[in-house]
């Protein structure tokens, strides 16, 4: 095990960390895309559609939740596929679990943009 490092130099390894998982998780996962490519439309129309920075926020907020969430469930993909490939109820049970957080993350962008949005457009 390598010494542990302090300092900027450990933010810098970290980073460079993060990012390199982010670049895998862009290039084999299709939700992980189909997600980013959300947050590019979604964020700047939070800009575009409320002046409020609260709201802004709060529009902005859930898409993000919804990338940390994608990847977490991408790791927790790769982590039970590299256990093992076969086929094993706890290995199904942890992608759907992971798989069904995603999906409230969806849902939760839904609630937040109709709550903030509604009452603007059709209130």
């Amino acid at each position: 095990m390598k010494p542990s490092q302090k300092g900027l130099m450990r933010i810098v390894r970290a980073t460079a960390n993060s990012v390199r998982g982010f670049r895998a998780a862009l290039k084999s996962e299709a939700a992980v895309r189909q997600d980013c490519l959300l947050a590019l439309v979604l964020v700047p129309l939070a800009f575009w559609l409320t002046a409020d920075t609260a709201e802004r926020a709060l529009l902005i907020l859930p898409v993000f939740i919804l990338l940390i969430v994608e990847l977490l469930n991408s790791a927790i993909e790769a982590t039970v596929d590299r256990i093992s490939p076969d086929l094993h109820e706890l290995s199904g049970k942890a992608k759907d679990i992971a798989s069904a957080a995603v999906m409230f993350s969806l849902v939760l962008i839904g609630i937040i943009w109709a709550t903030v949005l509604w009452p603007r457009f059709f209130g």
